[in-house]
């Protein structure tokens, strides 16, 4: 295909990249990805906060000592930490700055020969080049048919958890304050807990917790990333929004069912109700913008099913 082609007239660089990856066309994406980073060439960007930063200068990693550096949130290091043992498969050495709580859920990890923990400052180690974490995709040019997803990547130990032998759902419906689409009113979420043979563990952390009424769930979760993990290994099930909770259910291999807005991120393109991200993951989407009804009554239909109420 024509590079220009990639591009419609008068469309910005960033929305044809993002119209590309909705649609699968990832080969297009990483074309136009190409021309954004030749604009950056030369162009400083560390008066920027951290995750609006690049870093990658197109250097190739071969034979490298490679930094990454993890400055978005704690589920884009969980999605993309995946291509650390491919990095390693080329770089001579592979150095991962992470955010310090998901340290130890990375020592599980293949292909990282250092992990140090995220701070504001200089790394303090010697490298020869640099990633931002997110940006190993376009390094690796890849598509949904070439991504590593074999899971799971992290690893944690089942915990012991109260349980009473019925089909155990983790859930949260809140994430952060970037995106409040992604967010479920949590007086929606009431036709889930009434799902027979279902015992539902509530994972909310945050604000949302405190939205939380007496005797919705059991209370399961933790702020801690390796505690979370080891819940979820203990679960059948991970009910989510768009949040850390389903990039950590999925990375882990428990199943995990992820409820997204109508025009949902493009990391989960479009018209489809799988991720090649994660082979564990069923995607449910709004058909209408800001209609939640919908998609928990389809949710509560499923776990009817799967729990034989």
């Amino acid at each position: 295909m024509n590079q220009a082609a990639d591009v419609a007239a008068g469309e910005d660089l960033g929305a044809a990249w993002m119209r590309h990856m909705r649609a699968g066309e990832w080969d297009a994406a990483w074309r136009v990805s190409d021309r954004v980073l030749a604009s950056h060439a030369g162009v400083a960007c560390w008066d920027r906060p951290r995750h609006e930063q690049w870093v990658w200068d197109g250097t190739p990693l071969d034979g490298k000592r490679v930094l990454i550096r993890c400055y978005h949130g704690l589920g884009d290091t969980i999605q993309f930490i995946r291509f650390a043992p491919r990095v390693k498969q080329v770089a001579a050495e592979v150095t991962v700055w992470a955010q310090p709580a998901l340290i130890p859920l990375l020592r599980t990890v293949g292909g990282i020969d250092r992990l140090l923990p995220l701070h504001d400052g200089d790394v303090g180690v010697e490298y020869d080049v640099d990633v931002e974490v997110m940006e190993l995709s376009h390094v690796f040019r890849s598509t949904p048919d070439t991504l590593p997803a074999i899971v799971p990547y992290l690893h944690a130990e089942p915990a012991r958890i109260q349980t009473s032998g019925r089909l155990a759902v983790g859930i949260a419906w809140k994430a952060g304050d970037w995106d409040g689409r992604r967010n479920i009113p949590y007086p929606l979420l009431a036709p889930l807990a009434q799902v027979p043979g279902i015992e539902l563990h509530v994972l909310q952390r945050g604000s949302g917790l405190a939205e939380r009424e007496e005797g919705f769930g059991i209370l399961s979760g933790s702020d801690d990333p390796t505690e979370a993990a080891g819940v979820m290994r203990a679960l059948d099930l991970v009910v989510s929004i768009d949040s850390m909770p389903a990039h950590l259910a999925g990375a882990l291999g428990v199943p995990v069912w992820t409820l997204l807005q109508k025009e949902a991120d493009w990391r989960w393109m479009e018209g489809r109700d799988d991720s090649p991200w994660y082979p564990t993951m069923r995607l449910f989407r709004q058909q209408t913008a800001g209609e939640w009804e919908p998609v928990i009554a389809r949710v509560a239909a499923e776990l009817r099913r799967l729990g034989g109420g």
